[in-house]
């Protein structure tokens, strides 16, 4: 069995039977460690609202790393500059096209930046605006108007942009909206209840699309 292969068919065992989530860790100095309490209460909810079994302690994994195919789901923010090497490019395109899922959540001020870095994990595959009546926005929570606004920066619309392959969302790109900030402890931000309860089931539908579909 050749290693590329082997790398795929561990990952498959184990998206078969992981629940785990973990924080994607990447270089070009931006903070990646933003948003600490974000996905434990994201996790939290969605254990205790749409009967995932996820586990609660969340891991750290560099996106180039091949630890990477042992979470299903990873999460990714910041700030500020990113930067993915020639080994992070190949890595997440084996990890996405094996059935891996990224979000990437611009936690303001990473929009300029990662377009660039996304573009080069996939050149010939562009990022889609996903329309408000995708799945994502009907399970389990129906969004009827796509991405909720969560933290007002630019006067922005919020937009959530895809890369498909066959079909299916394997990276996910939120922007102008901060859903990070809305699955924080409520002191962080001080956001009123209604606020975090819509990022917390709008992360519950992305949590419920990449295991489901």
């Amino acid at each position: 069995m050749s290693k590329p292969f082997l790398v795929v068919f561990l990952f498959l065992i184990t998206l078969g039977f992981s629940q785990e989530v973990a924080v994607g860790k990447y270089s070009g100095g931006g903070d990646w460690y933003a948003n600490p309490t974000s996905l434990p209460n994201l996790v939290k909810f969605c254990n205790q609202n749409i009967n995932t079994t996820l586990n609660t302690k969340i891991a750290t994994v560099e996106v180039g790393s091949a630890e990477i195919f042992n979470y299903p789901f990873v999460h990714m923010t910041g700030h500020g500059n990113v930067v993915f090497s020639a080994n992070d490019v190949i890595n997440l395109q084996k990890y996405l096209s094996s059935g891996g899922f990224l979000h990437i959540d611009d936690n303001y001020g990473m929009d300029e930046f990662i377009r660039k870095e996304i573009k080069k994990i996939f050149p010939d595959n562009p990022l889609t605006e996903i329309p408000s009546n995708h799945i994502l926005f009907q399970e389990p929570y129906n969004f009827p108007g796509g991405l909720p606004k969560i933290h007002e920066h630019d006067n922005k619309k919020p937009q959530a942009f895809g890369i498909f392959i066959d079909g299916r969302i394997v990276l996910l790109y939120t922007y102008e909206c901060d859903l990070g900030d809305g699955w924080e402890d409520a002191e962080v931000h001080n956001d009123p209840a209604n606020v975090r309860e819509k990022a917390l089931k709008m992360g519950a539908n992305i949590i419920h699309y990449a295991f489901t579909y």
